[in-house]
């Protein structure tokens, strides 16, 4: 396991000198022009995980203003990989019957070993997921994941691993929609997510049709001595949101680029897009900015997703966000 360490470095622009003053929601920006913008492809998406074909239309943006955004209405189940496993049911379950936990920038397979040793990765004694015969507790019921996948956990199940059970599918039938500028706009203000919306919507898109998630409240869940494991796509399902991604794995379907390039795997909700975290090489990027994001001269501005261990994909919008809903069915 390998932890990483995350690098925050200034993005200069020098060759810029046209600077047009925006205002909106928050601190006042800067909309500085970029020589390269590289628009949002509808055409990397999925087809079987549109509910719809994708629509152009004017939308308000997350500042007020007004652009051409492409509207994506997409099934809240991939199509392409499984979602699962979460928790292993046992102390000698293996790790193929678990999902992924973090902590300080590792990643750990959720076995039935870890479960067991819980109290030891987080040096405290309160720790204590197993029974006396081995089975280890788990939200199988709705009403116990209701009360248990949530900031205030219900304290008759702390000491529980969260997954939603699996007869629980109501959330499949909900549609994403995402509201994408067409072309992302550049700004001198990093927009943090909680600041957009209600505060609690996705950072992005994957090309399944999955939500990227702001980073998972791990400091309220291990408070309660509860793991929410992700699988190994890097995703989980709560009551409200459905199946979300907190770290990119490298499970979701990639866009190679001609170069040694890091793929694209996505795009924010700005219309930056998401590339991996690292290159052909295996090699990190290196100046990027608070948001996650650097510019090159093929892609334009554009952000990577931190490593899997890091909890978050992109650390704050550099564009101007659009949007994103949940549609249950009628």
């Amino acid at each position: 396991m390998t932890k990483h360490c995350k690098r925050s470095f200034p993005v200069l622009f020098s060759f810029l000198s046209i600077v047009v003053l925006i205002s909106g929601c928050g601190p006042q920006a800067e909309t500085i022009p970029q020589k390269v913008v590289q628009s949002v492809n509808p055409e990397y998406f999925i087809t079987d995980s549109l509910v719809e074909p994708i629509k152009k239309e004017m939308r308000t943006l997350s500042d007020g203003s007004k652009a051409e955004c492409y509207v994506i209405t997409t099934k809240s189940v991939p199509t392409d990989h499984q979602i699962g496993p979460w928790a292993p049911k046992h102390v000698t379950d293996g790790k193929d019957k678990g999902g992924i936990w973090i902590k300080d920038g590792h990643v750990y397979d959720v076995s039935g070993e870890f479960v067991a040793h819980l109290d030891e990765l987080y040096d405290d004694p309160e720790w204590n997921l197993v029974r006396e015969d081995g089975s280890i507790k788990v939200t199988d019921t709705k009403e116990v994941f209701d009360l248990a996948a949530r900031p205030n956990v219900d304290p008759r199940y702390h000491n529980h691993a969260v997954e939603c059970p699996p007869d629980i599918i109501e959330w499949q039938s909900n549609h994403n929609v995402y509201v994408i500028p067409v072309n992302p706009v550049y700004r001198s203000v990093a927009t943090d997510f909680h600041s957009v919306g209600d505060g609690h919507g996705p950072v992005g898109v994957a090309f399944n049709g999955v939500k990227y998630d702001p980073p998972a409240p791990i400091h309220m869940i291990i408070k309660a001595h509860t793991i929410a494991p992700f699988d190994h796509s890097g995703g989980h399902v709560n009551p409200n949101a459905g199946y979300h991604y907190h770290a990119a794995t490298g499970k979701t379907k990639e866009i190679e680029q001609d170069d040694e390039h890091a793929p694209l795997i996505g795009y924010a909700l700005d219309g930056f897009g998401i590339y991996a975290h690292l290159d052909k090489n295996e090699k990190e990027s290196a100046d990027l900015d608070e948001c996650s994001g650097h510019y090159d001269a093929v892609r334009g501005y554009h952000y990577h997703a931190s490593a899997a261990g890091d909890n978050q994909i992109i650390g704050a919008f550099r564009g101007i966000a659009g949007s994103a809903s949940v549609v249950k069915p009628d």
